[in-house]
């Protein structure tokens, strides 16, 4: 696992505590849980944004540019 072992994967937990503190772990824990899980439902859910459909854009588009060239 990345050449860590469990010595160092001890280390590594203990300056965590250290920095953040044993009350404050459980938050972190869960706001990267939070995050992970919106990541993957933005991935599955795809764009939710665009909601003007392609035909009609196009449409528009030709008759912005029709009105340019006839000005």
């Amino acid at each position: 696992m990345f050449g860590l072992g469990t010595q160092e994967l001890i280390i590594i937990l203990i300056i965590i505590v250290v920095l953040f503190g044993a009350t404050r772990l459980p938050q972190i824990g869960s706001g990267i849980g939070q995050a992970i899980r919106n990541f993957k439902k933005s991935v599955r859910e795809g764009d939710e944004i665009d909601v003007t459909p392609e035909k009609e854009s196009r449409e528009k588009k030709k008759e912005k540019i029709e009105k340019e060239e006839g000005a």
